[in-house]
């Protein structure tokens, strides 16, 4: 699927330009990547790029001329022409400027938008597995931080490296023709600078990455942090967090600090070498303009010029310190964006029509990855489930309840066998076909930042607030709504932290209810409901279930009891199936687990 704008690169395309071609030269064509869609505007930024640059030339050439042509022979009309000179290219430089400000600033916000999209969008089209094994913070910290270490490099690195490489070349220029014997002494300073810039630029480079990686860290661990607050505080454990935090934070001072311990020893290095450089021609010069040998004029031209010299190489040397973050950055950027999805819709899936809810598995076992070993969740399990049946499935924590439920929601692909929705293999059809087809209230009842109605009406953004207070008043949370000021527009706060557990979790039972799904997949809905709260939902959610089919984990008798055949999980093995009462007459594996929830509710 293309969600790339009118015009700008697809997040696939773009991968496959940086797959072409590795290391730095790779990320250089990443960053040219993002600037292509923009082209236009990128060639009209360098003209007016080149015009500044050629007017910021301009004066020492014409302070030679004004000296040697119009104020030692006193010639006032030629002095008169190199004023007007002056001012034409002080006003040339204004303007040539001023497009050139505006066009990066446009030129670069454009494509960090476009950047910041296409990464959030690539997240999204992660599959669960990808969260599983990212921290929330690092990926943030792509988004938030790297993009804007990216921003400098876009908007101010690239303008200096060009403007100062094309200072530098025409400043060589006119130092040659002023004086090639002083231009000649003037260059002997390019070895010693160019070693001295080489051992920077290796010596920064580890330490720019290492500030990139610690940024991330700390990012991670705050967001982790704040999200379990609540943990924290119970187990009174805020030493301990900080203490750690602390630890992150001494890393990244201690990165950060290496790079300055490097800028510090270079950039004054390079103003001490400029200014020795300058002295020296100073002295050289102003003898052989004593001896006759220069002009007062050439003298004076080539002095003001030095700055045109050692500014651009003194800017190219402070770029660095900006580039090799951008870089660092970049890297980390690309190194997300290069992380294909492991799940996708496979070429020539199909979109599965209206469902009448059959599923099926057909052998399937399931494996996923423990560090270095191998560990299987399901093995060669073979199950079917009617259409509009209600499906229990029991177990130790462990015997692969969850991961059925993953596999019929293709969260995973089974690592042998098939699972089939209507007799069609789920790896032939189309995610998004099956997922508005299917319903999914899991453990913890996640509500977003909103109102009540907002995420009632997640599923379906188009409900109208008689069809949400319909689906509210059927799964039993208009009761408390309506007790609530402002109802159905209560806002819930983050992840729902205005709600108790309970009202959490009859917004979700309403959630799933108004998206109408054929399949719904509850994973221990019920657990962080009290007894109390049961009760009430208990018809509720019998509408929720009548006519769809239904995969119930539960450890809640009551919602047990509901289904049509329950389904008995030991090691990854279907051990047991049936009803309540034949499982258990049999007395085996759903007898003993009823007997330990028997003596767990009487204690």
């Amino acid at each position: 699927m293309n969600h790339a704008a009118p015009g700008t690169l697809s997040t696939a395309e773009l991968r496959r330009r940086l797959r072409q071609t590795g290391g730095r030269g790779r990320k250089l064509r990443g960053l040219l990547a993002l600037l292509r869609p923009y082209r236009g505007k990128v060639a009209l930024m360098f003209v007016a790029l080149a015009a500044a640059t050629a007017a910021a030339l301009a004066p020492p050439p014409l302070a030679k001329l004004a000296i040697d042509d119009g104020i030692i022979p006193g010639d006032v009309a030629t002095l008169n022409l190199v004023v007007v000179a002056f001012v034409i290219s002080a006003l040339v430089y204004w303007g040539a400027t001023y497009a050139q400000t505006y066009l990066v600033g446009w030129v670069g916000q454009r494509a960090l938008q476009d950047l910041r999209l296409r990464i959030f969008r690539h997240l999204q089209d992660q599959p669960v597995g990808f969260y599983e094994r990212r921290q929330a913070g690092q990926l943030i910290s792509r988004m938030t931080n790297d993009v804007q270490a990216l921003d400098s490099l876009v908007t101010d690195s690239v303008v200096t490296l060009f403007q100062a490489s094309l200072t530098l070349l025409g400043t060589i220029v006119i130092l040659a023709l002023l004086d090639a014997e002083l231009a000649l002494l003037t260059f002997l300073i390019f070895p010693v600078m160019a070693v001295a810039s080489l051992a920077f630029r290796i010596a920064s480079a580890d330490a720019y990455a290492r500030t990139r990686e610690t940024i991330g860290a700390i990012t991670a661990y705050l967001q982790e942090s704040l999200s379990g607050i609540r943990i924290v505080r119970s187990f009174g454990q805020e030493p301990q967090h900080a203490r750690r935090f602390r630890e992150l934070n001494e890393r990244h001072r201690a990165a950060n600090l290496a790079t300055v311990n490097l800028n510090a020893a270079y950039f004054p290095g390079v103003e001490l070498l400029s200014a020795l450089a300058t002295g020296a021609i100073l002295l050289y010069g102003g003898i052989q303009a004593i001896d006759g040998n220069v002009t007062i004029g050439v003298l004076v031209g080539f002095v003001a010029a030095l700055n045109g010299f050692f500014d651009p190489i003194q800017q190219l040397s402070q770029l660095y310190t900006t580039y090799q973050s951008g870089m660092a950055a970049l890297d980390k950027i690309f190194e997300l964006l290069d992380e294909e999805p492991d799940l996708v819709d496979r070429p020539g899936a199909v979109d599965l029509p209206i469902l009448r809810g059959e599923i099926e598995f057909r052998d399937v076992s399931f494996c996923y990855r423990a560090g270095d070993e191998a560990v299987w969740a399901l093995r060669d399990v073979s199950l079917t489930v009617a259409p509009g049946q209600t499906v229990a499935l029991v177990g130790a924590t462990g015997a692969g309840k969850s991961t059925i439920a993953k596999l019929v929601a293709r969260f995973y692909d089974p690592t042998r066998g098939a699972v089939l929705v209507d007799g069609h293999d789920l790896r032939e059809v189309t995610q998004a076909s099956l997922r508005t087809q299917m319903g999914v209230v899991p453990q913890e009842g996640f509500l977003f930042s909103g109102t009540i109605g907002d995420n009632i009406a997640f599923g379906r953004p188009d409900a109208s607030g008689e069809e949400i207070r319909a689906a509210a008043r059927a799964v039993g949370v208009h009761e408390f709504v309506a007790q609530l000021e402002q109802g159905y527009d209560t806002q819930v706060g983050e992840r729902g932290t205005q709600l108790s557990a309970g009202q959490r979790q009859l917004v979700a039972f309403a959630r799933a209810l108004i998206a109408d799904p054929r399949i719904l997949i509850l994973d221990e809905a019920t657990s962080n409901v009290d007894l109390h709260t049961e009760g009430h939902i208990e018809d509720g959610l019998r509408r929720l279930l009548a006519g769809r089919t239904s995969i119930v984990i539960a450890h809640r008798l009551s919602t047990i009891r509901q289904a049509a055949r329950i389904v008995v999980l030991e090691d990854g093995h279907v051990v047991e199936q049936g009803t309540h009462d034949e499982l258990l007459a049999a007395e085996g594996a759903y007898w003993r687990l009823y007997q330990a929830w028997q003596e767990s509710a009487a204690a």
